[in-house]
């Protein structure tokens, strides 16, 4: 592969994650503060939408293995029909309506329609990696510069949103600190007016940010389009027929290698989900970081960018399940910020959670390809069952993740949210804490345990490769 096609396969990843890191960070605290809409509603659409998502991936991955091959691949179209599409979607999720009553079905029905769309475009564009070359190493250098390049798309993403909207949530109101005498009203003053207006200042900043990643989302597309090649199987023999979707997907579940990586990293990828959606509002309400939140965001991407290369060459070294002890080094430093917000403590904890956040996003992206070459080798007559191990895999991560974004938002429900205030009650910052501390803590030490069982190691990835090598 040459240095071009890896980064055009890269670049075509990033329009994904620039809009997701836009989503993760700031949809919450969008939905709650400027569209004031309850936190259980606000729970209702990050759990439905990404449930919406994850629906679509295995329905993604039966129709796409059923398509045919075309002059431009068996992938490509599906990347290309869908773009358009979720680029609308995603810009009329941030539009605020000037009806009230219907917010809640309005974000339900773009923010779903944006999950299944982005779905349609990331199972073919993950099995891409299949398809670029048969051998190991080309491939996990792939993956890292799609990694590398998908960080830096989550680092535009939370930038460009950060930066464009960080004035629709300062208010100079809430940093002036209240009198010793303070009664509970300046804790149920509003920082902001209600902006039921479309044209606010709070809903036009969000709007143009949606423009703006609109039109990466465009750009990125169109450089995959025109730098990648996608090359058929070539393990694939004339007489070997597609795997049957449901068998296939029957046969994956069975997969040893594959229940264990998909069960660990499903619980660590929530953790991150966890951090991403409650940051902002952690640093807003319980830190007392409220204008630092942006440059603190930055921080923790900046560093997740920088690290992915020396991860991959941590791997390459030590192996990947050793690489996978750098996602634990976040759990301490998190826990020190809750039990001491402090402002420099803060941008190390950020800056140490960028490295975890990088080697939580390698590693599977990395190893599953390892686990498809596995079941290949056991199942040597078939083939097509790609995009089946990759819509899977997103199924399972995506659930996992809407259901703990919407226990979270349930949480601050239950605990008494007030959008739009200057102060939460303790309550609210209690609930903020065990968000960012000890609930992504207990995932992500659960999810080590389960990859300990992991069966594919640097030997046995080495047997793989020599044994397909010589059945091609």
């Amino acid at each position: 592969l040459s240095i071009c096609g890896k980064l055009c396969y890269a670049i075509g990843g990033a329009p994904n994650q620039v809009a997701g890191s836009a989503a993760a960070f700031f949809l919450q605290i969008y939905l709650l503060d400027i569209a004031h809409i309850t936190p259980f509603h606000a729970s209702l659409v990050l759990f439905i939408g990404k449930a919406s998502g994850a629906v679509t991936d295995p329905v993604a991955g039966f129709f796409i293995s059923k398509s045919r091959w075309t002059k431009i691949g068996r992938l490509m179209p599906w990347m290309l029909a869908c773009t358009p599409f979720t680029v609308v979607s995603y810009f009329f999720m941030w539009y605020l309506p000037p009806f009230v009553s219907g917010r809640v079905a309005w974000y339900l029905t773009f923010y779903c329609l944006f999950q299944a769309l982005t779905t349609l475009f990331q199972v073919p564009y993950s099995a891409l990696t299949m398809f670029l070359s048969t051998d190991q190493k080309e491939r996990d250098s792939a993956t890292a510069y799609r990694m590398t390049m998908e960080v830096l798309g989550t680092l535009i993403g939370a930038a460009l949103q950060g930066q464009i909207v960080a004035s629709a949530h300062v208010s100079h109101h809430c940093t002036v600190t209240p009198p010793e005498n303070t009664t509970d009203s300046w804790h149920d003053t509003p920082s902001f007016p209600d902006p039921s207006d479309p044209l606010s200042h709070q809903a036009k900043v969000y709007m143009i940010a949606a423009g703006v990643i609109g039109g990466v989302y465009l750009l990125g597309v169109i450089i995959l389009f025109l730098g990648v090649k996608e090359k058929d199987d070539p393990y694939a023999l004339n007489s070997d027929r597609a795997i049957p979707f449901c068998k296939g997907l029957g046969l994956t579940m069975k997969h040893g290698p594959y229940v264990k990586l998909t069960a660990s990293f499903l619980l660590i990828s929530t953790a991150v989900q966890l951090e991403q959606s409650n940051f902002v509002l952690f640093c807003t309400h319980a830190a007392g970081l409220r204008n630092h939140f942006q440059y603190l965001v930055v921080t923790i991407l900046i560093s997740a960018a920088v690290s992915i290369p020396f991860w991959q060459k941590f791997l390459q070294r030590f192996g990947k399940k050793c690489a996978a002890c750098g996602i634990s080094w976040m759990i301490p430093f998190a826990v020190m910020l809750v039990t001491i917000p402090n402002l420099i403590l803060a941008y190390v904890v950020a800056f140490v959670s960028g490295l975890s956040i990088a080697a939580s996003l390698l590693l599977p992206w990395s190893m599953l390809p390892d686990v498809v070459d596995n079941f290949r080798l056991r199942n040597p007559h078939g083939k097509g069952h790609e995009t089946i191990f990759y819509s899977s895999y997103v199924f399972f991560t995506k659930m996992s993740a809407g259901i703990g974004l919407g226990i979270s938002a349930a949480g601050l429900e239950f605990t008494g949210y007030k959008p739009g205030i200057c102060r939460q009650s303790d309550d609210v910052i209690l609930t903020l804490k065990i968000l960012i501390g000890a609930v992504p803590a207990i995932l992500i030490l659960v999810g080590l345990f389960i990859l300990l069982f992991y069966p594919i190691t640097e030997e046995s990835r080495k047997e793989t490769k020599l044994a397909l090598e010589a059945l091609r």
